[in-house]
């Protein structure tokens, strides 16, 4: 059976305004998510909250990922990717304008709830570049796109760090450049993105969205609050458990919903399923990289033995803008990979890169250039996973399925994230140092930063076995549908559904 655009010429070519359009999109996305947490001490003091309640600046902005880019995702793919794009910056825009004007918890919070829900303004990009760039150039296209995403959090941190100096802090001018980086992004989708060809249309699945949203903020509430409440309370073990009971009852409605918003077959989809454990994986061992190695930086060598004593804007722009910037240019090599070698190939070259990069900051992170120069090597390991990742997503699912399906591999890189922050705060407040003088807080063991690194390197041990093993290329049944053929793990096209076999 033929594909469908066999019959009729392509006219897709997708210009690179379009790309690099998309790709500030995405870049301002990935900021929303860092942006805060050099800021984090200003903000505490200036409104005088606690720490749990200031924590709830960045926890809100994931729930809020979690819940709304799944859902837009199958929105766009169903009424359009511009219109619903350009709803989701418009959402952006006013949530960062109200964190830059107000000075109320309650309402910072309600503005960070705004900021999250751009989340899904990732997936609705790679489905209009499914849309309009040519097959060829796609692997490259969405390289360049998902490569934004590491170098926007890099640089989220440095520009925070920077508006955040002197005597009298400011948080709200950090707001008030993600108002103005929104805005600029919105304005130029708005010119350069073209409308839709074609909409599944269909009902919006309401009772899935909500199931799915609350499974996940059951889920990622304890994960991300479990350090404050301790990982055996009662609140912590009940939410894990509701999380549990709730995702078993929304499996059962979604598979007898006649519309469902997510399709249980794509979504246990070998190429789908084993692409979002290596989405988990990456942002394990991505957020394990900055809060490891900003806190390590920031530590007083006199005091702890280790560290070197950095500043908060000298621990983002010496220590971790070189892995963003070397990030940004590996994505580029990344969609070669995957044109050259196939995504699959390419994933596992990231989880090399990244077993090297992490082994290097567990043996050496006692000298700058070891942390910069490792950073630098971890940097070029998630470029190649974020090039590949959304490859084998569009290689696996059907057109009317890219925007849910790499909705849900960013919610998968967002848990791991959040799993990430969670596991490397505990460990590095389990173990601390003895006869610390007066007054100087608690301060890590050095050993707790060795754990951290080779937990984020096994972690990439894991991706290699996932892109060799569970996404290995198994024979498909003659009843095979296609669609828009995509690349696969082999460097070759295929169809973008198929039959897999046992």
């Amino acid at each position: 059976m033929k594909s469908s655009l066999a019959a009729a010429p392509d006219r897709r070519t997708g210009s690179l305004s379009l790309v690099l359009v998309l790709g500030l999109a995405a870049m301002v996305v990935s900021m929303m998510q860092t942006l805060v947490i050099p800021i984090l001490g200003v903000i505490q003091n200036d409104l005088g909250a606690t720490t749990a309640q200031v924590s709830w600046v960045t926890t809100a902005t994931l729930l809020s990922a979690a819940v709304f880019t799944p859902l837009l995702g199958r929105f766009g793919d169903q009424h359009g990717t511009k219109p619903t794009l350009l709803g989701v910056l418009v959402v952006m825009v006013a949530g960062s304008v109200l964190a830059a004007t107000t000075s109320s918890m309650l309402w910072l919070i309600v503005a960070r709830v705004m900021q999250g829900a751009a989340t899904a303004i990732f997936p609705l990009a790679l489905s209009v570049l499914r849309a309009e760039v040519e097959p060829a150039r796609l692997p490259g296209a969405m390289a360049l796109v998902s490569g934004t995403l590491g170098f926007g959090s890099g640089l989220a941190l440095v520009s925070a760090g920077l508006l955040s100096q002197g005597a009298h802090p400011d948080y709200h001018q950090v707001f008030w450049l993600a108002a103005a980086l929104a805005t600029a992004a919105l304005i130029a989708v708005a010119v350069a993105v073209p409308a839709p060809r074609a909409r599944t249309g269909g009902r919006t699945d309401w009772l899935g969205a909500a199931g799915l949203a609350l499974l996940l903020v059951l889920f990622l509430l304890p994960v991300s609050q479990g350090h404050s409440w301790g990982w055996t309370s009662a609140r912590t073990l009940a939410l894990f458990a509701a999380a549990a009971v709730t995702t078993v009852i929304w499996v059962v409605v979604e598979r007898r919903v006649h519309d469902p918003l997510v399709d249980m077959k794509m979504f246990v989809h070998r190429p789908v399923l084993f692409t979002n454990l290596a989405g988990l994986l990456v942002g394990f061992a991505m957020l394990s990289q900055f809060i490891g190695v900003s806190y390590l930086v920031q530590t007083p060598a006199e005091i702890a033995g280790y560290g070197f004593g950095a500043s908060v804007l000298r621990a983002s722009v010496v220590y971790l803008l070189p892995s963003a910037l070397v990030s940004l240019v590996a994505a580029q090599l990344g969609g070669v990979l995957v044109r050259r070698i196939g995504a699959r190939s390419t994933l596992a070259a990231g989880g090399v890169f990244g077993v090297v990069g992490f082994a290097w900051l567990t043996l050496a992170h006692d000298t700058t250039a070891s942390v910069i120069l490792a950073g630098m090597v971890v940097g070029v390991a998630i470029s190649f996973g974020y090039a590949a990742m959304p490859a084998l997503i569009v290689a696996g699912v059907p057109h009317h399925q890219t925007g849910i399906a790499n909705g849900i591999n960013s919610i998968s890189r967002s848990t791991g994230s959040a799993i990430g922050s969670a596991v490397i705060t505990s460990l590095l407040a389990s173990r601390t140092l003895d006869n610390l003088p007066p007054g100087v807080p608690a301060l890590p063991s050095e050993s707790q930063y060795t754990l951290s690194f080779a937990l984020a390197g096994m972690a990439f041990a894991l991706v290699i076995g996932v892109a060799m093993v569970g996404l290995a290329i198994r024979r498909t049944s003659p009843s095979s549908t296609t669609d828009t053929p995509a690349p696969t793990g082999d460097g070759e096209t295929e169809p973008a559904r198929t039959a897999v076999t046992a």
